[in-house]
C-alpha cells in the first residue's frame, strides 16, 4: 500500500460510505474542509491515508484490506497531532451516525456519537457488550463530566474532602472515573443490570479525558462526548494494539472507519471508583495511584471492575 496514488478532489463532496478517497497534506491536493453525507445511504464512507513503509508484520496483516480497502476509511495521523486536518471526514462520520476506532493516551477505543442510539446499540453489536453493561464516555472538558454525570465530591466542610480540586490536577490523564451518571445521559449508556448483587441498585458511569492530540482534536470538535469501549482481541481478555490488525479483524464486524495513530503500549487506564465513601481504585492501570486513592483489597474488585465498566479504556 506504500505509494498510494491520490485521487483527484474538488472542495466540496457528496460522499457514499461505498466510496474510497487517498488523504495527503494540503500541499498535494485539494482537500475539502467540509463533506457532505447522503444519510440515505448511510453504509460506509471509505478514506485511506496509508504509511509510506511498513514493518513486514504490519504488511501481513494489512494485506488482506486491501481488496475490502473500499469498506473500511482508515486514516493514518501523526501522533503528535500535526495532521489533525485529516480528522474531518471522521469528525463527519460521527456526527452521521458512525462507529470506529481512535487512539487514547492509552489503549485504542471503539466510539461513537453519545446521541447516536443506533450507533450505540452498533457498537454494544461489534463488541458482543450485552445490554445490561454500561458505556464509559470520552469528555472533551471538566464541563461534559458535570453535565452527564452528578460531578465529582466536593467538600462540605464537614470533614469530607474536596475531591473535585484533587480530580483537577489528574486530567486530561490515564484514568477512569466510575461516577453516578445524570438524567442527560441516554438510558442505552447505562444500566441498572450488573449481576453482582453488591452493586445492583448502582447507575453509573465509567469517564474518561484522554490525555491524546488525536483523541483531543476529534473530541474538540463534537458537540457531546463519545461513547467508548477498549479495543480487544475478540476471543481472547487482551488488548488489541496495532491499528493495521484492528482494521483487519473488527472491518468485517461492521467498523466505519479506523484512526492509526501508530501502535500503542498494552496500558489501560487505572479505573477509580468515586461513587464510595471514598475513591478506591479497582483496576490499577497507567495511571498511578494518587494519595487519596484507596486500593481495592476484596475479593470482588476484578469482578466488580469488569461487570460494571466492562471495557474500560
Amino acid at each position: 500500500m506504500a505509494g498510494t496514488k491520490l485521487f483527484p478532489t474538488q472542495s466540496t463532496h457528496s460522499l457514499s460510505f461505498r466510496h474510497f478517497f487517498a488523504l495527503a497534506p494540503p500541499r498535494a491536493v485539494s482537500y475539502p474542509t467540509r463533506v457532505r453525507l447522503d444519510c440515505a445511504k448511510l453504509t460506509r464512507l471509505r478514506v485511506l491515508a496509508m504509511a509510506a513503509k511498513r514493518s513486514p508484520k504490519r504488511l501481513k496483516y494489512s494485506a488482506p484490506r486491501v481488496s475490502k480497502i473500499d469498506d473500511l476509511v482508515y486514516v493514518e495521523v501523526d501522533p503528535s497531532g500535526t495532521e489533525n486536518w485529516k480528522l474531518e471526514p471522521v469528525i463527519e462520520l460521527l456526527n452521521q451516525g458512525a462507529v470506529g476506532v481512535i487512539p487514547t493516551d492509552t489503549v485504542y477505543a471503539i466510539v461513537c456519537h453519545l446521541k447516536s442510539h443506533s450507533a450505540i446499540e452498533r457498537l454494544r453489536r461489534i463488541k458482543n457488550i450485552e445490554p445490561s453493561k454500561p458505556l464509559s464516555i470520552l469528555c472533551r472538558s471538566l464541563r461534559d463530566i458535570d453535565t452527564y454525570t452528578t460531578g465529582f465530591p466536593r467538600g462540605d466542610g464537614q470533614g469530607h474532602a474536596n475531591i473535585f480540586r484533587a480530580v483537577k490536577h489528574c486530567l486530561p490523564g490515564p484514568y477512569t472515573f466510575i461516577l453516578t451518571a445524570s438524567k442527560e445521559l441516554p438510558k442505552q449508556c447505562v444500566r441498572y443490570g450488573t449481576t453482582t448483587a453488591k452493586y445492583s441498585a448502582r447507575k453509573n458511569v465509567g469517564v474518561r479525558m484522554p490525555d491524546d492530540a488525536i483523541c483531543q482534536a476529534i473530541l474538540e470538535k463534537m458537540d457531546a462526548p463519545l461513547i467508548s469501549t477498549s479495543v480487544k482481541w475478540p476471543k481472547e481478555n487482551e488488548w488489541m494494539i496495532d491499528p493495521v490488525v484492528i482494521a483487519d479483524i473488527y472491518g468485517a464486524e461492521g467498523l466505519d472507519f479506523v484512526v492509526d495513530g501508530g501502535i500503542r503500549v498494552a496500558d489501560p487506564s487505572t479505573v477509580v471508583d468515586m461513587t464510595r465513601a471514598s475513591p478506591k481504585i479497582v483496576r490499577l492501570g497507567k495511571g498511578p495511584k494518587l494519595h487519596w486513592m484507596a486500593s481495592e483489597d476484596d475479593n470482588e474488585s476484578a469482578v466488580y471492575a469488569d461487570e460494571l465498566i466492562p471495557s474500560a479504556t
